[in-house]
């Protein structure tokens, strides 16, 4: 399988892709452009050279809120790549009670798995339909009966199967949706290990998944009677036989060349675990979890139930706001391991005025799109944008700096009384100006304890 990265994006094309939903951050996004380039350049060299270029990891420094996680998702987007965001806080050095390091590799082959197997069913979707189209009329019309039906078909048979001149009257009339309303008893598959599912959502991966395979190979999978209507039990049969058509040995090895590939990690906090050279302490803990992270970062194999991964050539995207300390508090062979090093700057008034208009997802974009369910128009004032965007910079700089996620929280308030009431509102439209954003918001803005808590 051919890493699924689109050649005609350049870097430049890249940022503008970037540039439709991230306002600002230009030189975290160039840097992520060029990482994505570099991935198909690799695939056009040599290959007794490509094994030996390794992936230029990046570290993105800034307070939370300025669209560190955003740039790394919508890089994957582009790339078509499995993508996993996970948070270095929640690991626990090797020995400690809790997620170990290696799970995000399991993980991530699990979405690279479900990529795979999404394609796959695509391709065998024609030939599933049909195989339940079949069943389905064997459902309705079993072999060996003698009945009318409730469209008034005369179903004769002799022990034998039903006619073809019946059959594909049945046919036409399933087709036709006939028969939706029709309620079918249908055997569907049932959990068959509610226990090892508690053992992996408890972190123990190595355990869950190592018994879901010895006892999946000495117990037949379980089955449940259950009353579907026609259209239900279609999707269910579809995805049955689906499944049959789909090699899953294919598809766990395209799956790990997808994940060695073009896999991408977003490792968030990472500064959580960066420790300032104490002799004890949680400071310890947060050291063993580097310790652990860096074999994965730098290269190594790792076991999963698919096959072994090579991490040598995934991305890993780390980033941390660095408050209290700096990305030279990693251990110095993790440092090694990020050579990119890219500055995210904090978000300002006229950063907030772009954002709440210019993104696809914009923020005014998505409140309109709301308020039109209720048949209302919803107008924004440039007076008002400006007021808004005002207002967020002025409780990010009095309280905690969140970032773009204030507009969130100022924008729900805002339109807290309009949300509640549109069904019952008479008028189609609703002009939202500086003086009805200073009348909602205004008192709460000037009042430090209730903008603390509230906005």
């Amino acid at each position: 399988m051919t890493v699924d990265i689109r050649k005609q994006l350049t870097p430049r094309e890249i940022v503008n892709e970037l540039d439709q939903y991230i306002i600002g951050q230009d030189d975290a996004k160039k840097a992520v452009a060029i990482a994505l380039r570099n991935r198909w350049r690799r695939q056009q060299v040599d290959p007794a050279l490509r094994d030996e270029i390794a992936p230029k990891n990046i570290i993105m420094i800034g307070p939370t809120g300025v669209g560190k996680t955003e740039i790394a998702r919508r890089l994957a987007n582009l790339a078509n790549s499995p993508f996993i965001k996970v948070e270095a806080s929640k690991f626990t050095e090797v020995g400690y009670v809790g997620r170990d390091v290696e799970s995000i590799i399991r993980d991530l082959t699990e979405l690279a798995v479900n990529m795979v197997r999404r394609k796959e069913e695509k391709n065998v979707r024609i030939k599933a339909e049909k195989i339940a189209e079949e069943r389905l009329l064997d459902l309705l019309l079993p072999p060996g009966r003698q009945e009318e039906n409730k469209q008034g078909i005369d179903i004769e048979d002799h022990g034998e199967k039903p006619g073809t001149n019946t059959r594909e009257k049945l046919r036409k009339l399933l087709r036709e949706g006939k028969f939706d309303d029709r309620d079918l008893d249908l055997d569907v598959p049932a959990a068959n290990f509610p226990m090892i599912e508690i053992f992996s959502n408890a972190g123990i991966e190595d355990i869950g998944f190592n018994l879901k395979e010895m006892f999946g190979q000495m117990m037949p999978p379980k089955t449940k009677r259950r009353k579907v209507k026609v259209p239900q039990a279609r999707e269910l049969i579809i995805h049955e036989e689906s499944q049959k058509l789909i090699d899953p040995d294919l598809v766990a090895k395209l799956a790990i060349e997808l994940v060695q590939q073009s896999g991408m990690v977003f490792l968030d906090e990472i500064d959580k675990i960066a420790s300032r050279n104490s002799a004890s302490g949680p400071d310890i803990s947060r050291e063993g979890v580097q310790r652990d992270l860096l074999p994965i970062v730098e290269g190594s194999t790792v076991n999963t139930k698919y096959g072994l991964i090579k991490t040598d050539h995934i991305l890993f995207v780390a980033a941390g706001a660095f408050h209290m300390n700096k990305p030279s508090d990693l251990l110095p062979e993790l440092q090694g391991r990020f050579p990119i090093r890219v500055e995210l700057n904090a978000l300002k008034k006229g950063d907030f005025v772009r954002i709440l208009v210019e993104p696809q997802n914009a923020l005014i974009k998505q409140y309109s799109a709301l308020m039109a369910t209720e048949g209302i128009l919803l107008e924004f004032t440039d007076g008002a944008i400006e007021e808004l965007a005002s207002l967020a910079a002025q409780v990010n700089e009095k309280t905690e700096n969140i970032g773009a996620r204030r507009l969130h929280t100022i924008m729900e308030r805002l339109l807290e009384d309009l949300s509640f009431s549109a069904p019952e509102i008479d008028r189609e439209k609703e002009v939202i100006d500086r003086k009805y954003v200073n009348k909602k918001l205004s008192d709460l803005v000037k009042d430090d304890n209730l903008s603390r808590y509230i906005l």
